[in-house]
């Protein structure tokens, strides 16, 4: 499972986030392409930097920043990027849960079911479940994956209305491109620490199996997979980000939030084990989801959804474009030529800071 866990979540996270930031109607030409230039200009060379991170520390996310940054001689203050990216995991985790508690107690009371249940109770109790589910670590991916796919084509035999969209050419305007961004980053995990963490630890799992040898890694081979899997998954993602999920299809979609939330927070508290030791990381995990999960609205957390994932892409293309060392990345992103690395090293440095806080500008005007 350590071996697809990349792929899986490139492929959860545009079917659990896409429809917080797609616009309505979804034909709109100018936003597919100003979605593809997202995904091409500032998340590709993220995912490149945040993989190349993991291939050069060969270490998980926490202990991993400590080590870049001793390495780089540069301020503690960067290892920020590994609090932002627990952080980000509940969050997620906790939109996710209070999203589906509602739309779940709403589900119940069309099929003629009457929970007498407020939310917040019902969104306490799947974080219990989530809490316990999450000590089977990634074992969660393929069945969340996999319980989301089944409600989406539940709804479409089940006639819920997807239809496939009206192309059309409207007017591109700043708070498009915010959207287009979001999708580029939050709605498929770039800059949440996850594929970094995943690949660390495919790298840790093939070192062990090889007598604890030191192989060489080579981090531009494995982005482009989980890249296009991404634009592929988020294609279908847009157009059925519509469907309106009848009460059956409901359930399961619930049971693959949970499951998937399990596994976002089995991350987060992974990372505060290394601080804290892993059942104090587990409790500290526990209480900050419990915390957002009965505190924040929908609006909220998104809106803390939106701040955090922007303000963690910024310290990751900073620190790897400004504050690494150029034969550190260079080596650990291996690219088959200099142009290539020259490339990325512009887009990481220059391209993707500015086009965010495009994005940023585009986002609170919209």
């Amino acid at each position: 499972m350590r071996k697809f866990a990349p792929l899986l979540i490139a492929a959860i996270f545009p079917l659990l986030l896409f429809r917080w930031f797609i616009p309505n109607p979804v034909g709109q030409i100018d936003f597919w392409i100003l979605w593809f230039v997202a995904m091409v200009a500032v998340g590709l060379p993220v995912l490149f930097a945040e993989v190349g991170l993991a291939y050069r520390s060969q270490q998980s996310v926490f202990a991993g920043m400590q080590q870049l940054t001793r390495e780089a001689d540069v301020s503690p203050i960067w290892r920020g990027f590994a609090w932002l990216s627990a952080w980000l995991s509940l969050l997620i985790a906790a939109l996710s849960i209070v999203s589906t508690s509602q739309d779940l107690l709403i589900s119940t009371q069309q099929a003629g079911i009457n929970i007498n249940m407020p939310t917040f109770a019902l969104a306490t109790g799947l974080v219990v479940i989530v809490t316990l589910l999450s000590l089977l670590a990634q074992r969660m991916l393929l069945a969340g994956l996999g319980c989301i796919i089944v409600s989406l084509l539940l709804a479409v035999i089940m006639g819920s209305g997807f239809l496939l969209p009206d192309f059309t050419m409207t007017q591109t305007s700043l708070s498009e491109w915010a959207q287009a961004v979001m999708l580029a980053l939050i709605s498929v995990g770039v800059g949440t620490g996850l594929y970094w963490f995943t690949n660390a630890e495919q790298q840790i799992n093939t070192n062990n199996n090889n007598n604890k040898q030191q192989i060489q890694h080579i981090a531009s081979k494995v982005v482009l997979p989980i890249w296009t899997t991404q634009l592929a998954v988020g294609v279908v993602a847009i157009i059925a980000g519509q469907v309106i999920l009848p009460p059956l299809a409901m359930f399961i979609y619930a049971i693959g939030v949970v499951l998937v939330s399990a596994y976002l927070l089995y991350y987060a508290s992974s990372q505060f084990a290394v601080k804290f030791g892993r059942w104090l990381g587990l409790l500290v995990a526990f209480i900050g989801l419990a915390v957002l999960v009965l505190t924040g609205s929908r609006t909220l957390l998104l809106t803390l959804l939106v701040i955090t994932s922007i303000a963690s892409v910024l310290v990751l293309a900073i620190f790897s474009g400004w504050q690494m060392k150029i034969s550190h990345m260079r080596k650990s992103l291996n690219f088959s030529s200099e142009g290539r690395y020259n490339l990325w090293r512009v887009a990481i440095r220059l391209l993707v800071p500015l086009l965010v806080l495009m994005a940023v500008v585009g986002w609170f005007i919209h």
